[in-house]
């Protein structure tokens, strides 16, 4: 497959915490295979945050979208069933407590090239996809 070429996975994931660490190591193979090694660890920080807010704070599944596009942008995505917004994020400055929870997606906004989410279905219920983008090098 060429260098610039687009590619697209995705991984259906049960409500289940070890889902996240499965999430996270097949991100990292995808990666890795398609030469973007300089991207795995910060990719996995954003991923295990939006992957275990979709787990923690749903009842249903959930799947992981990993894709780069034809420009280079690594975008990263998790969907969940719950329809509602993800709350504001902190700032890295606000989360620097001792809060065991309110900081994942503050680190999301301070390490991805840009962030949001958007309402989508899957398996036929309403939910939402929060996303990320890394630029690949």
């Amino acid at each position: 497959m060429p260098e610039n070429e687009p590619w697209d996975y995705t991984l259906y994931i049960p409500n289940d915490p070890r889902a996240v660490t499965v999430c996270r190591r097949t991100l990292r193979l995808v990666l890795t295979m398609h030469g973007h090694i300089g991207l795995v660890d910060t990719a996995e920080l954003l991923a295990t945050e939006l992957v275990s807010n979709a787990v923690r704070h749903t009842k249903g599944p959930a799947a992981l979208r990993v894709r780069r596009t034809r420009e280079g942008v690594v975008w990263i995505g998790a969907w969940d069933t719950d329809p509602a917004p993800p709350p504001p994020p902190r700032t890295l400055g606000q989360a620097a407590g001792l809060e065991e929870e309110g900081r994942g997606l503050g680190l999301v906004r301070a390490c991805a090239d840009g962030w949001g989410w958007q309402p989508s279905a899957r398996f036929g219920d309403r939910g939402k996809f929060v996303w990320c983008e890394l630029v690949a090098a």
